[in-house]
């Protein structure tokens, strides 16, 4: 087999049996690697484990000091409000100020949300802004409307303060999932993994094995939507089921929509060129397409 010049979108081999050969051979060399590296999270798993549950912890504090600084912003009567001062001096309280934490805290709370509790993530984002809402009141108030002082005849900013006990509420239920054996140490892990994987199929295509990028790019797909079957308990009947079965399975449950539906099935058209033999080879544009398709859904199909 005579590789002339390695980085060549057609690899420039004696014959095309040689050139896939070669694109066997490197696709299984990165893959090997992805394994390899996956052994390695394993290592540390219970490193970032800590690192997560530290970081709920925190974020669960942080919660209660900005409850009593929003109590204390929305407490109008000037006896309740010395009543408060007392409560805080006793007590050695550190009183924040909530409009200048708050849109840092909301950041980090979604982002673990998104991470340990998925099927609350929409209800924690809608707290802080609906942006379906068709009129304006006491129950489609939102955070957001009392970070810029939004109010109206219907409702003014004291109906922030229960909209924020919820939001408080959905992050201790996903400090009591993380405890719970209900939680799987994949779910947390995964997103890495995946964005390590990802990062060697853009290495891949950077160097010109254009084929191989596609193919490591396709497994992260088909792991991401196995995951996805597990945490929808989702069975799929094949028992060697392809990105079209699992695509098509979720639509029939409703667990994606119309347009994922197809933007994952235009994924897994681009997939099946770099995986199978076809008449042409796979172009660089495709598959860079495809890299960040897997990409977006991996961080937004949960």
């Amino acid at each position: 087999m005579a590789i002339q010049n390695p980085k060549s979108t057609e690899f420039l081999c004696s014959n095309k049996k040689d050139a896939r050969k070669f694109v066997f051979i490197v696709s299984s060399c990165y893959l090997f690697y992805t394994i390899a590296e996956r052994q390695y999270c394993g290592l540390v798993i219970m490193t970032k484990l800590q690192k997560i549950k530290e970081d709920v912890k925190n974020l669960i504090d942080k919660s209660k000091a900005l409850e009593l600084s929003l109590a204390y912003d929305l407490t109008l009567d000037k006896a309740e409000k010395e009543k408060a001062n007392k409560i805080i001096e006793e007590n050695k309280l550190d009183l924040i100020n909530f409009r200048n934490e708050y849109e840092k805290w909301y950041s980090e709370a979604l982002e673990v949300i998104k991470r340990v509790l998925p099927s609350r993530y929409e209800d924690f984002r809608c707290l802080y802004k609906d942006d379906k809402r068709k009129t304006l009141d006491y129950l489609t108030y939102t955070m957001s409307d009392y970070m810029i002082n939004v109010k109206n005849a219907n409702v003014d900013s004291q109906a922030a303060f229960p909209k924020f006990q919820m939001q408080a509420k959905i992050l201790e239920a996903a400090e009591r999932k993380f405890e719970s054996s209900l939680f799987e140490i994949k779910q947390v892990l995964q997103a890495d993994i995946f964005d390590s994987e990802l990062d060697t199929a853009r290495e891949l295509l950077k160097n010109g094995y254009i084929r191989a990028s596609g193919a490591v790019a396709g497994v992260v797909l088909e792991k991401h939507l196995e995951q996805l079957s597990m945490s929808h308990n989702v069975k799929i009947k094949d028992k060697s089921p392809s990105i079209s079965d699992y695509n098509n399975t979720f639509k029939e449950m409703a667990i994606i929509d119309i347009p994922t539906w197809r933007f994952i099935q235009h994924l897994a058209d681009l997939r099946n060129i770099c995986d199978h033999k076809k008449d042409r080879e796979p172009k660089p544009e495709e598959v860079d397409d495809l890299i960040n398709g897997v990409e977006k859904i991996s961080k937004t199909v949960f």
